[in-house]
């Protein structure tokens, strides 16, 4: 076992690019959530978005390009859900195990023939000035550019829910849909909007991996990053700036043991790979420990379904 091979900023700024695609996969759910819609398809999103934007970006030889398809492919996953649960009033919890398990398939079907292909390569942006001041610059300003879209993302969102109208309407329908609907707001579009936002989300969260963290196409290489994503949406109490921290704190657990892991700590490798998945059914218990302060964030209507006619 030797620690000191793990350098510390290396380190650090691999938690920045760990945890880029559960953060953009939680804050997609998190507008999700807070228009009143509960979709567990999140990891079918994101596995969908890896391999569409993977396909994309080989057939191009253009990652800007495989983005723009993982954020489509899963947007279009997202809008299925959108039909089957606004329009179809199919329950919301059944729907998004069932779009999981479809969007594991699916992946799989559409990237049986890019196995073992690499992917065009991504630039690395170095910020003038910035990149150059000592340990900060080496962790925070040498990173590709999803790194800064992803937190970019997280602010956006947090001022638009914050600050203007249509973030207002949001909450409003996410807290109570037939009050809403009662002021004249058009509770089934609204929602069809943020679940498809939260779909592009997902999927470029899951193009991330496979582009970037990877990058290749493997089946099932999002390997439950999306169920966590679920997870650090309860953890941040539906608040976007927690989604940051969140994000950070489970891609600093999976950096950290595999860290160990290249160090040569004398722990079997099984029980390493499964702390991330760990810590986050421990947070989880903490976080139910108090129900009053969980339920105090969570949104009213979260998971209700609407109907005009009631």
């Amino acid at each position: 076992m030797d620690l000191s091979s793990i350098n510390p900023l290396v380190l650090l700024a691999s938690i920045m690019v760990a945890s880029t695609p559960i953060m953009l996969a939680a804050i997609g759910e998190l507008v999700v959530e807070k228009a009143g819609v509960l979709n567990l398809g999140v990891e079918g999103m994101m596995i969908t978005g890896a391999v569409c934007g993977f396909v994309v970006a080989v057939e191009t030889g253009s990652p800007t390009l495989g983005f723009a398809g993982a954020a489509l492919g899963g947007a279009v996953l997202a809008l299925l859900f959108a039909l089957l649960t606004q329009f179809l009033l199919a329950n919301q919890t059944a729907t998004g195990l069932a779009l999981t398990l479809f969007g594991l398939g699916l992946s799989s079907l559409i990237g049986q023939n890019y196995v073992g292909i690499k992917a065009p390569p991504i630039a690395t942006i170095r910020l003038p000035v910035l990149s150059d001041i000592p340990v900060i610059g080496p962790i925070a300003f040498r990173h590709d550019l999803m790194v800064y879209v992803s937190i970019a993302l997280v602010g956006a969102v947090w001022a638009v829910l914050k600050y203007t109208r249509f973030g207002l309407i949001l909450r409003a329908v996410g807290e109570n849909h037939d009050a809403a609907h009662a002021l004249g707001y058009k509770v089934v579009p609204i929602r069809v909007a943020a679940i498809v936002f939260g779909g592009a989300c997902a999927g470029l969260g899951g193009a991330y991996i496979s582009l970037i963290r990877v990058p290749q196409w493997t089946q099932g290489m999002t390997a439950g990053a999306g169920w966590i994503a679920l997870a650090i949406v309860v953890f941040a109490s539906w608040r976007a700036w927690r989604v940051l921290l969140g994000a950070y704190l489970f891609g600093g657990v999976t950096v950290l043991q595999l860290n160990l892991q290249a160090a040569g700590v004398n722990i079997p490798v099984v029980y390493l790979s499964m702390l991330p998945y760990l810590v986050t059914i421990l947070v989880l218990v903490i976080m139910s420990a108090n129900r009053s302060r969980t339920a105090l964030g969570a949104p009213g209507a979260l998971g209700r379904t609407f109907h005009a006619s009631q």
